[in-house]
């Protein structure tokens, strides 16, 4: 899931200006430009993956065994306030 973060830089007022400068010449918002700098400057790198231990794929694979004796929410609610 790609969930949009909000980022704040403080840059000199020069570098501001020549940044404001190129995305005019593009006729995009200093903004825009800014996040085209930012992808292109990550674009070849690798997303890390880990590999989770044997001790974890094991407990995920007994819980994913075990869903269909799970219990709803719903359900597990009424019983701690004694319902039927």
């Amino acid at each position: 899931m790609n969930t949009p973060i909000q980022l704040k830089v403080n840059l000199t007022s020069e570098l501001q200006e020549l940044l404001q400068y190129k995305a005019s010449k593009f006729g995009v918002p200093l903004t825009q430009y800014v996040k085209h700098v930012l992808m292109n400057d990550v674009e070849d790198e690798e997303y890390p993956v880990y590999r989770a231990s044997q001790e974890t794929e094991k407990a995920a694979q007994q819980a994913l065994d075990e869903l269909d004796s799970a219990v709803s929410s719903k359900d597990f609610f009424k019983k701690l306030r004694n319902e039927n």
